[in-house]
């Protein structure tokens, strides 16, 4: 396969959050450099929240190319890391893995009984993810090297059984390579496939009938994707109905367990959720967490007037449960299918926020 033009992958390079404000606020540290994205890491840097979505099943996508790790929970990116696979002659073999055996004091029972904390196993002839020294180029006998750190955070996190997918351009395809904030693939490996629907829009719950929720609004795609357990279940684009059309920053939203007296914007016959917020990039809401509107508000100020499949959007009040999980930005979802340049990174840290 034909590698992605390199200036493709550093406009679409995927940046996650490093301070959400509230209780999910990092310590800021003077000397941390601007991250935008997972190409402007360092060898050793990362960047992890698991709290941008809380529960669900984990998929760890490995770009050998990129020489990143990009961790999805329940279909949304929640870290990316620096690797170091396999070096000319030991390359890391491609391909879908599960999670074989988990030992955060694994010694290598290959090469002179040398370290390999928080191990993963991948392979039983000794391919695995586990911490070590991360060059800033290929350098193992075949394993997928970590920072320490960020391979101690991702072993508290999976289990047994976890889908690992590792791709190179040579034989993967480039949503695979080249990852973005939306998943690729599923917790087993399967491409991530648009449920059925009809009317404008995608709906099907047959797909995921229970667990964790989360909806992703992208302003500039002018879609809306929502994912249980990992697996879409619904998906529709939304239209503007005024040229004022406009909408500048990133939020994410919680959903609480309470409800309003007024009525909510998905279905005016029912009542309105209670939402907490914690600002990426503001855009005319609080700056720190605390009590917010109905996010999909947003999307029908008068400033921001849209307009929904209502069959969509009463489905959509209907998987809404407290603990869903919001993300409204102004930035594209996923990578484009031809080359774009100038474009941002669908979220990105703010400056002066550590690298953790």
């Amino acid at each position: 396969m034909e590698r992605t033009p390199r200036h493709r992958r550093s406009a679409w390079m995927l940046g996650l959050v490093l301070a959400l404000g509230g209780t999910f606020a990092a310590q800021a540290q003077d000397t941390a450099p601007t991250v935008r994205g997972p190409l402007d890491l360092k060898p050793g840097q990362f960047l992890w929240h698991p709290e941008i979505s809380p529960a669900g099943p984990i998929v760890l996508v490995v770009s050998l190319d990129e020489q990143r790790a990009y961790v999805y929970r329940n279909g949304i990116a929640i870290g990316v890391s620096t690797i170091s696979s396999g070096k000319p002659g030991h390359e890391t073999p491609t391909g879908v893995f599960t999670i074989l055996q988990k030992n955060k004091d694994h010694r290598s029972n290959l090469y002179n009984n040398a370290p390999m904390p928080w191990m993963q196993r991948l392979t039983w002839d000794g391919i695995a993810l586990h911490g070590g020294t991360l060059p800033g180029y290929p350098a193992s006998h075949g394993c997928v090297r970590l920072p320490q750190a960020f391979a101690e955070k991702l072993f508290a996190q999976t289990r047994n059984g976890d889908t690992v997918v590792v791709a190179e351009a040579k034989a993967s395809p480039t949503t695979l390579v080249y990852p973005a904030v939306l998943a690729p693939v599923t917790a087993r490996g399967a491409p991530l496939s648009m449920p059925e629907g009809g009317d404008g829009y995608a709906w099907d719950d047959s797909v995921a009938p229970g667990g964790q929720v989360g909806i992703l609004v992208s302003i500039a795609d002018r879609r809306i994707h929502v994912l249980r357990d990992g697996l879409l279940v619904g998906e529709a684009p939304f239209e503007p109905v005024s040229k004022d059309f406009s909408f500048h920053g990133t939020t994410l939203f919680v959903m609480g367990a309470g409800l309003e007296p007024e009525a909510s914007p998905l279905d005016p016959s029912r009542p309105r959720h209670r939402w907490t917020t914690y600002p990426i990039l503001a855009a005319g809401v609080p700056a720190s967490g605390g009590p917010a509107p109905d996010p999909l508000d947003l999307l029908r100020t008068p400033s921001l007037p849209v307009r929904l499949p209502e069959a969509f959007s009463r489905r959509l009040y209907d998987a809404l449960v407290p603990g869903t999980t919001l993300l409204v930005t102004d930035l594209p979802a996923v990578r484009p299918t031809t080359d774009e340049q100038g474009l941002q990174p669908v979220l990105e840290s703010d400056a002066g926020d550590p690298i953790r």
